[in-house]
C-alpha cells in the first residue's frame, strides 16, 4: 500500500500516476482506479478526475510479476572479469535494464546470455537501491527480479564503464560501497561555456520538477545532490570537464551543469535544443571508475576512452 500527497495539480488522475508509477501502463493504471484499488483522499473515483494539490492518493498496487529477462547474444565491450563481478563500458542507446517501452535488447538480457548463472541473483535483487540514474519518489525498484546484478545504472544515452556483480556476496559488498559513497566515478563532459571557476563543488538539492514531472528541477527542498567538476580543457565556446559524483540522483550531472549556465552539448532536455557540432546525443561519458573488490580488497581502478562518435567532436574543435 502506498500513500502519496500530490505536490501538483493536474488534469487527469490516470496521467498524473504515469509519471510516478512507470512501471504500470496508462490502461493498467486506469483498470486499478476502476477496481476501486487506488483512492482519491480515501474515495473511490474516476480515471479522469482532477487531482489537487494536496490531494491523497492511495494505491494498492498489485505485485509485479516475477520474470527474469530473456538472454539475447548482444557483444558487450568487458574491460575486466572475474568470478565475483564485471566491469563494462556500455555503450550509447543501451538500456541497462527491461522498463516500460524496452523489454529487450538492454545490458541485462546481454549479461544473461553470456552469463548465465547470473539469473541466480534476481532474488538477491530485492534489497537494491539505485544510486545513479534512479527515480526519486521510489528509490528501491519495484520489480528487482528484472535487473540482476546491478547495482548502479547510466542514462540510455550516457556511455562508460559500469560495474557489475556475479555473486550474492560481491552485490551486497558493492551495494554497501555505493551506500557509503566511497564509489569513484569520474565523467567527462563537453559544456557550452565556461565554468565560473577551474574546478568547484556544485551542492545544489534535486527533485522532480513540479511542471513537467519527467524531468528533474533544482529545488529547495530536494534530495541532497553533490557534483564536483574540473575545468580540463577550454576549447573556444565550449569547456572539456571532469566530473565528479558524490551522489547519484537522477539526471544529477546534467541539471547541476545546467544550473551553472553551462549545460552539456547534445543535452536537448536540460541544455540547448540545437548545437553547431551536430552531435546528435549528449557529450557525457563515465570515464573512470575506482572501487574495492569486494573478494580480494584490492582497489580496482579503471578507465574507459572516449567513444569515436565523442573523440571525433572533441579533436575537431581542439584542431580549430
Amino acid at each position: 500500500m502506498i500513500e502519496l500527497k500530490a505536490t501538483h495539480a493536474a488534469p487527469r488522475l490516470d496521467q498524473f500516476l504515469t509519471e510516478l508509477v512507470p512501471d504500470h501502463s496508462r490502461t493498467q493504471l486506469q483498470k486499478l482506479i476502476r477496481q476501486e484499488q487506488i483512492l482519491l483522499n480515501q474515495c473511490p473515483t474516476r480515471p479522469n478526475s482532477t487531482v489537487q494539490m494536496g490531494d491523497i492518493i492511495t494505491i494498492d498496487l498489485p505485485p509485479a510479476p516475477s520474470t527474469i529477462p530473456q538472454p539475447e547474444p548482444i557483444p558487450l565491450n568487458i574491460i575486466y572479469e572475474d568470478p565475483d563481478l564485471i566491469v563494462i563500458n556500455k555503450p550509447v542507446g543501451m538500456v541497462v535494464h527491461p522498463a516500460h517501452g524496452h523489454q529487450s535488447g538492454t545490458l541485462v538480457n546481454a549479461l544473461l546470455a553470456r552469463y548465465p548463472d547470473m539469473a541466480a541473483l534476481a532474488e538477491s535483487a530485492e534489497q537494491l537501491n539505485y544510486n545513479e540514474e534512479a527515480p526519486l519518489e521510489f528509490e528501491n525498484p519495484t520489480n528487482p527480479t528484472d535487473r540482476p546484478g546491478i547495482v548502479h545504472r547510466l542514462d540510455r544515452d550516457t556511455s562508460g564503464l559500469m560495474v557489475v556483480a556475479r555473486t550474492t556476496m560481491a552485490l551486497h559488498h558493492l551495494q554497501q560501497q555505493f551506500k557509503a559513497r566511497t564509489v569513484e566515478k569520474t565523467y567527462l563532459a563537453l559544456v557550452f561555456g565556461c565554468p565560473p571557476a577551474p574546478e568547484g563543488v556544485i551542492d545544489v538539492p534535486l527533485g522532480r520538477d513540479p511542471r513537467y514531472r519527467q524531468r528533474i528541477a533544482p529545488l529547495a527542498d530536494g534530495k541532497p545532490a553533490r557534483t564536483h567538476y574540473r575545468l580540463r580543457e577550454y576549447l573556444n565556446s565550449y569547456s572539456l570537464l571532469e566530473v565528479g559524483l558524490e551522489t547519484g540522483r537522477t539526471h544529477q550531472i546534467r541539471v547541476h551543469l545546467a544550473w551553472l549556465k553551462c549545460p552539456v552539448v547534445g543535452d536537448t532536455v536540460y541544455g540547448h535544443k540545437k548545437n553547431s557540432l551536430a552531435l546528435p546525443r549528449q557529450f557525457l561519458h563515465a570515464w573512470r571508475l575506482r572501487f574495492t573488490h569486494p573478494r580480494s580488497h584490492e582497489i580496482l581502478s579503471m578507465e574507459a576512452p572516449l567513444p569515436a562518435d565523442l573523440q571525433t567532436v572533441l579533436t575537431r574543435l581542439q584542431e580549430k
